[in-house]
């Protein structure tokens, strides 16, 4: 399916920031107090209380050590990760990716998460082997339909996507599923924090033939990519080797077709379906 299977519920993002503030008011401590001493601003604080953003791992450690050290902050986060349809090899990704402040995203294979429909999400799920029961499918499409409104609420991070040419021409789920998905990535194209190049198929320098690229950069600025293959994935903390991956991806976004191109492509791919 891609995108490793998906994030955490609302329900438990919802329940640790209970926990935090509660314990937050029993030290007696305002908001803007306690953001002063675990060194993020009120409004991270504020949207982690509401359930509405992932806790980052330093400002559970910060907050530990100004609340007791109780230890309930850490066992809380690590539930987090537990959730059902989040795989283990994609946890820390999807926490990084719910704080990122720039995230890249080159895909060769499938539309990835963050752009898919329901009708394109599901006919990559009814071909999924071993196959999937309806259930199943549902709670994907889901999880997958939750992680993708970090592109409306995370108005200040930046995301940017090349996209091959074959992913449109492949017709996944058939004319109709394909017209549907080209009509959402040409709808997404118009958020100002998003933007979407298409790698032609024909193309005669490509800095990407390695394979699927992602990198993020987190609001401390550090840099971190993410491979993933069939049944398995790797978070990349090697400063070195997110730097190549960082070069052949700045190359890419030269070799693929202009913002205002890619919207022509699709718009004239939309067209003849």
């Amino acid at each position: 399916m891609g995108d490793g299977v998906e994030p955490e519920s609302s329900d438990s993002l919802r329940t640790f920031g209970a926990v935090l503030q509660a314990l937050r008011e029993h030290a007696g401590l305002s908001r803007e107090e306690f953001a002063e001493q675990v060194r993020f601003s009120k409004h991270t604080v504020a949207s982690v209380e509401l359930g509405r953003r992932m806790p980052d791992e330093s400002l559970v450690e910060a907050s530990e050590g100004v609340l007791g050290n109780t230890g309930a902050l850490r066992r809380a986060a690590v539930h987090l990760m537990r959730q059902p349809g989040l795989a283990a090899w994609f946890r820390q990704w999807a926490r990084l990716e719910s704080l990122a402040i720039t995230l890249y995203t080159y895909e060769c294979r499938m539309l990835p998460g963050l752009l898919q429909t329901k009708a394109y999400a599901e006919a990559l799920s009814e071909a999924q082997l071993p196959p999937l029961d309806d259930a199943q499918i549902e709670e994907r499409w889901a999880a997958r339909a939750e992680r993708q409104k970090l592109l409306l609420e995370r108005p200040n991070s930046a995301f940017s996507f090349i996209l091959e040419e074959h992913l449109f021409l492949r017709r996944t789920g058939g004319a109709d599923v394909t017209r549907g998905l080209i009509d959402h990535v040409l709808e997404v194209s118009e958020f100002r924090n998003v933007e979407i190049q298409v790698m032609p198929v024909v193309q005669e320098a490509h800095a990407g033939l390695q394979g699927p690229i992602r990198l993020l950069e987190t609001p401390e600025n550090k840099w971190y990519a993410y491979n993933e293959g069939q049944e398995s994935g790797q978070l990349i903390a090697d400063a070195k080797v997110v730097s190549v991956l960082q070069r052949r991806y700045a190359r890419m976004r030269s070799q693929a077709l202009t913002i205002q191109d890619s919207v022509s492509l699709l718009q004239r791919m939309r067209g003849d379906l």
